[in-house]
């Protein structure tokens, strides 16, 4: 039921009145244009002895008896209504068939609401799994267009050691090496990390070698960065290890 349109949802006619699912009746012409405003139910035993008498849907319509009960969303809008109707005098405005009609009513409201959540639960779904798509696939752009930089960076790095230099200065010499690999994993977790989101899986380079060469790499990088800091590190690791060791570090 919309403002102007009354549509028959479903039909249940041992009368013959004629009304099929999906048909249609002039919304004026409806007691239900009244239920609409008023959100109330109508129960008429006996429209002859009724405040309907004179009411023109029972005169068209020809019907003597009359139920409509509105199916409201839990937001407070109306839906449309469960209705009856029969062309003879029946008892329909008691408790037990008023209750009945209510929990019905209420029930294809709690259904109605149940499949619009679920609606609405699968498009925020689907919005958000398009946001993390075109976020990973941002991930894997940025990490793919760091490389070349990167490489510029790496190329620069591995010259320096050729010319002259103190000793301090092929010391930081040796650990920018050590910075701009590490760097350059750094760049190829991101890229594994968006692969492994985009479905192509994250690939793992395992060698075996000595494991405190990559954990000595780690704490010196740390002294560099904490100069005023005090940073002890003590490791005896005799055997060789297993691991991914660049993606370790």
């Amino acid at each position: 039921m919309t403002e102007d349109r009354w549509v028959a949802c479903k039909v249940l006619d041992s009368i013959d009145f004629g009304l099929e699912e999906g048909g249609e009746l002039v919304f004026e012409t409806t007691i239900c244009h009244e239920i609409r405003a008023s959100h109330d139910a109508v129960a008429i035993d006996d429209v002859a002895s009724s405040p309907y008498c004179d009411h023109h849907t029972p005169l068209q319509n020809g019907f003597q008896s009359y139920i409509s009960v509105p199916i409201i969303h839990k937001d407070g809008t109306l839906f449309g209504t469960l209705c009856a109707i029969d062309p003879k005098p029946a008892l329909v405005d008691d408790k037990k068939t008023m209750t009945m009609f209510r929990l019905f009513a209420e029930l294809i409201a709690s259904h109605l609401d149940s499949r619009q959540l679920l609606i609405e639960t699968e498009e925020n779904l689907r919005q958000e799994q398009e946001v993390a798509s075109i976020r990973e696939q941002f991930i894997a752009v940025l990490a793919h267009d760091l490389r070349n930089p990167l490489a510029s960076m790496t190329a620069g790095t591995r010259m320096l050691p050729k010319a002259p230099l103190d000793d301090r200065a092929r010391s930081v010499v040796a650990l920018m090496l050590k910075s701009v690999d590490r760097m350059s994993n750094v760049v190829d977790n991101v890229m594994d990390f968006a692969r492994g989101r985009l479905g192509g899986g994250i690939t793992l380079r395992l060698t075996d070698a000595p494991l405190q060469p990559t954990l000595e790499q780690v704490v010196e990088e740390m002294r560099s960065v904490w100069t005023d800091r005090r940073i002890e590190a003590e490791f005896d690791i005799a055997h060789t290890v297993r691991v991914d060791h660049p993606r370790l570090a």
